[in-house]
């Protein structure tokens, strides 16, 4: 008897119904099946974000059943058969059954079909090879995706060196679908195709390197999976040597435990090396946005040095200096460094503290320095900061008259 999902609320929402519909009035209900991630997920029991929808109708077709049907109909990768709908706002990626007809690695040529099988056999791994009806059947063309996904077995479909050699990026998903969905042993085929051919990955735009490991940066924990990249030589082909694996399975631990919010752009600091400039060739190499370039460089900046024993007032000038984000940042990965079983209460401490106070905001301005005495130009700035620096040594002092006698100590002792 063959396995069914059942009705779950993604399938039965306005919106799948909707595109659905569209799709079956053009070519009836043996055209449309759901396919990869939202099966394999719901097989497994856990969330389902994004929904694929697999056809053998053709783009054009598909493109004119939904305007048919009043929906919207965009053209995202009609060259490879894919096409997004948008209903009540939500998008379904809907992909004309295919086969590769030329591969160099990074793109393909396809040619488009009406078999469930040769669509199954060009997808990667068997877990994502699955369909399943609008009724919820299971559909499994390789005959093992179902079995794979529930004993965690994450195996390409056929012979490993050749998906792999299909599109390099496959190494990448290999290792972030393991973090997501696999449980050791890692397949030993797929690791020995991923390890031959891992320079492949250098023909790979930055873009699509940067976001597969973001991602797969974002599991649960992904510790098993960069220990394998490590020992096949794959991380060495994304990330910058030296790689401080221990730091980085320090931070899943403390997030883990903690039940700190996964945070995958600080995962990839706690891999590097405490060097800014390190950190800002890493974010270009990988196209970062610039935001995230500057938090990986604030991050891994190597002074002020992070300790557990800091006082409260230490750790306020620091937040001060340094701002909320980077201050948190270098908190968790000098934790992540240290000795946790003695520490923890201290450091969970500093990153509450970080959390919970506001800095006050510095009392004076350039007006107070020029009231002072001060002449206009570049020494009002220099006099502020020297004010403010004192300010901050004496714990954010709450008494502007002192600050303001600082000042005019300051401004007498200095010549114009």
């Amino acid at each position: 008897m063959s396995e069914t999902l059942g009705q779950r609320p993604w399938m039965t929402a306005p919106e799948t119904v909707a595109v659905l519909d569209a799709l079956e009035a053009a070519g009836g209900a043996d055209c449309v099946r759901y396919v990869g991630g939202c099966v394999r997920n719901t097989l497994l029991g856990q969330p389902v974000s994004d929904i694929d929808i697999a056809t053998w109708l053709l783009p054009d077709a598909v493109i004119a059943a939904l305007k048919a049907a009043n929906l919207r109909a965009i053209p995202t990768g009609v060259e490879h058969g894919t096409v997004t709908a948008v209903a009540g706002g939500k998008p379904f990626e809907i992909t004309t059954l295919r086969r590769d007809v030329v591969t160099d690695g990074r793109r393909a040529v396809v040619t488009f079909c009406d078999n469930w099988g040769e669509d199954a056999l060009r997808r990667d791994f068997t877990i994502n090879s699955l369909y399943a009806s609008r009724e919820g059947k299971i559909f499994d063309p390789t005959g093992h995706g179902v079995a794979d996904a529930r004993a965690g077995r994450v195996v390409f479909v056929g012979k490993a060196e050749d998906r792999v050699r299909e599109d390099y990026l496959r190494i990448l998903r290999f290792f972030r679908f393991f973090a997501w969905y696999g449980q050791p042993p890692a397949n030993a085929a797929a690791l020995a195709a991923c390890e031959a051919l891992r320079d492949g990955i250098k023909s790979l735009s930055a873009e699509r390197v940067s976001k597969e490991l973001l991602k797969l940066l974002a599991a649960p924990d992904p510790r098993a999976a960069m220990g394998l990249m490590a020992r096949v030589g794959v991380l060495d082909e994304i990330v910058p040597a030296p790689i401080d694996l221990q730091r980085f399975e320090g931070l899943v631990a403390i997030e883990e435990d903690q039940l700190f919010e996964t945070d995958p752009l600080l995962r990839l600091a706690a891999l590097l090396q405490d060097d800014p400039l390190g950190a800002v060739q890493c974010a270009e190499r990988l196209r970062l946005s610039n935001a995230e370039r500057d938090r990986l460089a604030s991050a891994l900046a190597p002074t002020p040095i992070f300790k557990s024993w800091m006082s409260p007032r230490e750790i306020r000038r620091n937040l001060y200096r340094l701002g909320a984000q980077p201050f948190r940042d270098r908190a968790k990965l000098a934790w992540a460094r240290a000795d946790r079983s003695a520490t923890t209460p201290q450091w969970r401490g500093m990153i509450a503290l970080g959390e919970g106070w506001t800095p006050p905001p510095f009392p004076l301005t350039g007006q107070d320095v020029l009231a002072a005495g001060a002449p206009k130009g570049p020494m009002v700035g220099q006099v502020l900061r020297e004010v403010e620096d004192w300010w901050v040594e004496h714990d954010f002092i709450d008494d502007k008259m002192s600050t303001i006698e600082k000042l005019k100590a300051i401004v007498q002792g200095m010549a114009f």
